[in-house]
């Protein structure tokens, strides 16, 4: 029988209990007063292999995950360090948990932070500390512990996931959630795992491979959601790779809200969909679209950032301003309020007229950078990030802008796959 919030322990409420304002804001969402600098720290651990895929932060831990195998602190002599797709650090010093080690039996593709030092993992993983998990867990940092009696039994992949007040939302390609049917996308009680009856949602048609939700991003306030995916349908209407969700007290509703720009094809036959990063403003008054796709000119929104107005309602919706690399992708986002910080493995921005090449008025940004909110040009901020697959993901924080890859070099040094530049 499913556990209810009534049965749990006082003890495991407490643990995860959030406070009752009205949403519990991420790091992402907080505004940075300026551009982080360039100069990168030189304490950050070094993920010697595989892919850092997820970043979060909670109290003075910094959370990574991925899939990996291999850590080491900072400084010479340090020793190499086994550690299975997630791992956690002291922002302060660079020390390496001891106690966090967990037995994560897949890769992790999404974190999410608790209260206190509890965080939220998500991913291809069945099992943690061989505890049968599904492919959401909830574990304490502090004593590697598994939170048994949150219990949302997702049964495929999760490559998305985004913490409001008493609400986790998930996305991915599973069709089970929280003890109900739920395709691609589900809202469950942070503490028990229990899918919302007032968030159930039709996605449908993929354009082509598996149906899949790949990113979704939630405002600050919990009004509004943006989900991107192979989707061609949501509730029966045409939403080609992203809808807009109003969320709302109740029942959650799609949005009149919805482009074409994104029905074009790109690279149909490399890409089931070419939609990677996306992010909130702290304001909540915009969002940003990162996606892949290829050099397909300014017909296409392939290998591209774009702004996009939150308030806006109605079919036909136009972005604010389109930023093209000129034919590199583009994999995450994160937008600070004096920035929109861009990864890929993309070689330039402002490259409009380039072909895998640098086209007029394009600036050279490897790996790395970031855009004027209002105008969507480069900024001048150039740290610069070897060029492998890329830059999965940059998470804001209050202390600067937190960077993970699957290549080792920031700006001029060994930094192994994680990187953070502090705030200035």
């Amino acid at each position: 029988m499913r556990p209810t919030l009534a049965r749990l322990t006082a003890t495991a409420l407490a643990a995860l209990a959030v406070p009752a304002a009205t949403g519990t804001a991420a790091f992402a969402d907080l505004a940075q007063p300026a551009v982080v600098s360039a100069n990168p720290v030189n304490n950050t651990p070094h993920v010697l292999d595989g892919t850092v895929r997820a970043i979060t932060v909670v109290g003075n831990w910094v959370v990574v995950g991925g899939n990996f195998e291999e850590v080491r602190e900072a400084g010479s002599g340090k020793k190499t360090l086994k550690r299975h797709n997630l791992f956690a650090y002291d922002m302060r010093t660079g020390k390496i948990s001891t106690a966090f080690v967990p037995k994560v039996n897949g890769t992790v593709h999404a974190l999410q932070p608790g209260s206190s030092d509890w965080i939220y993992a998500a991913g291809t993983f069945t099992t943690v500390n061989g505890v049968k998990t599904g492919t959401v867990t909830a574990l304490k940092v502090s004593t590697n512990k598994v939170h048994t009696g949150f219990k949302p039994n997702v049964n495929y992949r999760v490559n998305t996931m985004v913490v409001r007040g008493s609400r986790l939302y998930i996305g991915g390609s599973f069709t089970k959630a929280g003890g109900k049917a739920r395709t691609a996308i589900a809202r469950v009680d942070r503490l028990t795992g229990v899918a919302d009856n007032g968030f159930n949602f039709s996605i449908t048609q993929p354009r082509a491979g598996d149906l899949k939700v790949y990113r979704m991003a939630v405002d600050p306030t919990d009004t509004r959601m943006v989900i991107n995916g192979t989707f061609t349908r949501v509730n029966g209407q045409r939403r080609v790779q992203i809808a807009m969700i109003n969320l709302g007290k109740g029942t959650a509703k799609l949005s009149t809200w919805s482009t074409e720009r994104y029905a074009s094809p790109c690279n149909l036959a490399a890409f089931d969909t070419y939609m990677r990063g996306m992010d909130f403003s702290p304001d909540g008054k915009y969002f940003v679209v990162v996606t892949t796709g290829g050099p397909y000119g300014q017909t296409q929104m392939c290998d591209t950032a774009a702004r996009w107005e939150s308030s806006r309602t109605g079919s036909g919706q136009k972005p604010t301003w389109v930023n093209w690399t000129g034919g590199d992708t583009l994999l995450s986002t994160s937008v600070t309020g004096s920035a929109v910080y861009v990864g890929g493995h993309q070689r330039w921005l402002d490259n409009p007229y380039g072909h895998d090449s640098a086209g007029p008025g394009a600036v050279s940004r490897p790996g790395i950078g970031a855009l004027n909110p209002k105008t969507g040009k480069a900024l001048a901020w150039n740290p610069t990030r070897t060029l492998g697959h890329g830059v999965e993901t940059l998470v804001a924080h209050p202390k600067g802008l937190l960077v993970g890859s699957d290549t080792d070099q920031l700006g001029h040094e060994y930094h192994g796959r994680l990187g953070m530049f502090p705030a200035g």
